[in-house]
């Protein structure tokens, strides 16, 4: 790992260096992207650039490589740099740009931190950078070839079957490979590339969780992201340019370039309870790991809670109920921050009942008792989702797919109530700040 000498300059030199990532990073892109637009046009997401996301994951991905290694010299942090690596590999990012990015952070190093980057200062830094850069290139080449990747590349056509509008923001696209063979096998969690190109000739690409894996084929389904309608977002983030394309251009016909399934927050193979807490589009992978599990016919106890804004925006509702009503031991529990009308006595149309009040503790067991001692199968509560308001059971896995906002929180409670960290997963739809 470091040798001694490189590691006992950047334990010295991490501060500084941290304290200016911000404005490294930024440097950085700008250097690179002037010398090689093809890079913003065809690999990086320009939506991320735009609203700095992607800055802040790098910044926040090489200071806690580097701090690893001073902390841990002979050790590394194998979790992050499997997810780096998995989201790498399914967009087709090749050994021999690594040089491309040293090359142009390194000058954004030198430029900002100007006389303190001494020859040794930098010496250091290579290392840690090429620790890095082979460890994901190892990591990559594994998971491409575990993945059937052609040499030609990761993209293989295929054609959009069916389309499905779930909501008036969420529509579904069924993919079939266009030659005819079979699609991928997938774990239930992971997601897919998704290429096109837009009006101005960019390739972009996005990822989707695979909301389903009919036979022969691969099941997306992608939210319409308006200007400044990502949770948390400044109000001039741009809007979605793949997701507004998919909505706009693509009803069934179309082929589009698709990668084969990565990622690493994947359903585990325990008969252990399972929590799958999920808030807006968040529920994609989430609906998939059901899926699989009433295909597959599982006993285990499962939680399938779920925050929207109102029953109208939400995805997968029906489905939602659908699916948990074929496993004996899952119960839903919704939440709408809008709320729901609730009238006694009323069965809605997809026989959910709902709740005005939220109902816990005693009043809760009171209403349960009452009802012969079986909880509702299906739980709604009017505000924003607070999983201390549900009995977590021991030995709970928790996955969590959502805004960061509503991960953070829902990770808090979740650690408030006694589930252990490493029992608790997530996903992020773009880069990973960390929660």
């Amino acid at each position: 790992m470091l040798s001694p000498k490189s590691a006992e300059t950047v334990r010295a030199t991490l501060p500084a260096v941290s304290g200016s990532l911000s404005e490294i990073t930024t440097l950085f892109y700008e250097k690179l992207f002037a010398a090689h637009p093809e890079l913003l046009r065809h690999l990086f997401n320009r939506g991320n650039q735009a609203n700095g996301s992607q800055r802040q994951a790098l910044a926040g991905a090489v200071a806690a490589f580097a701090g690893h290694l001073t902390e841990h010299p002979d050790s590394r942090p194998d979790t992050m740099l499997t997810r780096i690596a998995h989201k790498h590999a399914s967009l087709g990012v090749r050994a021999d740009q690594y040089p491309i990015v040293r090359e142009h952070l390194f000058a954004a190093i030198a430029e900002v931190l100007g006389e303190a980057v001494t020859d040794e200062v930098v010496r250091a830094w290579d290392e840690v950078y090429w620790l890095m850069a082979h460890a994901l290139i190892a990591i990559e080449k594994r998971l491409s070839d575990e993945a059937g990747v052609a040499e030609d590349g990761v993209w293989r056509p295929y054609r959009v079957a069916a389309r499905v509008q779930e909501t008036d923001e969420v529509a579904t696209f069924l993919l079939r490979p266009a030659d005819g063979a079979p699609a991928p096998s997938a774990r239930p969690g992971q997601y897919v590339s998704v290429q096109v190109q837009l009006p101005d000739g960019a390739r972009q690409i996005r990822q989707y969780s695979l909301s389903g894996q009919p036979d022969g084929g691969l099941q997306i389904s992608v939210k319409r992201v308006a200007a400044g309608g990502r949770p948390g977002a400044p109000s001039d983030d741009p809007a979605g340019e793949v997701s507004g394309y998919l909505h706009a251009h693509v009803h069934g016909g179309e082929t589009l370039h698709v990668s084969p399934p990565f990622g690493d927050v994947v359903l585990d193979d325990g008969d252990g309870p399972l929590l799958l807490a999920s808030a807006g589009i968040g529920c994609t992978p989430m609906v998939g790991m059901l899926a699989h599990l009433a295909a597959t016919g599982s006993r285990r106890r499962i939680i399938a809670a779920h925050a929207d804004r109102s029953p109208a925006t939400h995805p997968f509702r029906t489905d939602l109920r659908r699916l948990t009503d074929k496993l004996t031991g899952a119960t839903t529990e919704l939440w709408y921050e809008e709320g729901v009308r609730y009238d006694e006595g009323v069965q809605y149309e997809d026989g959910v009942r709902y709740e005005e009040a939220v109902r816990h503790g005693e009043e809760r067991a009171e209403a349960e008792a009452e009802a012969g001692g079986a909880a509702d199968p299906v739980t709604v509560r009017t505000g924003r989702m607070d999983l201390t308001q549900i009995v977590v059971p021991a030995g709970t896995t928790a996955y969590l797919c959502g805004p960061v906002p509503f991960m953070k929180a829902a990770r808090a409670q979740l650690l408030a109530s006694g589930v252990p960290a490493s029992n608790i997963h997530y996903e992020v739809f773009g880069p990973d700040l960390g929660l």
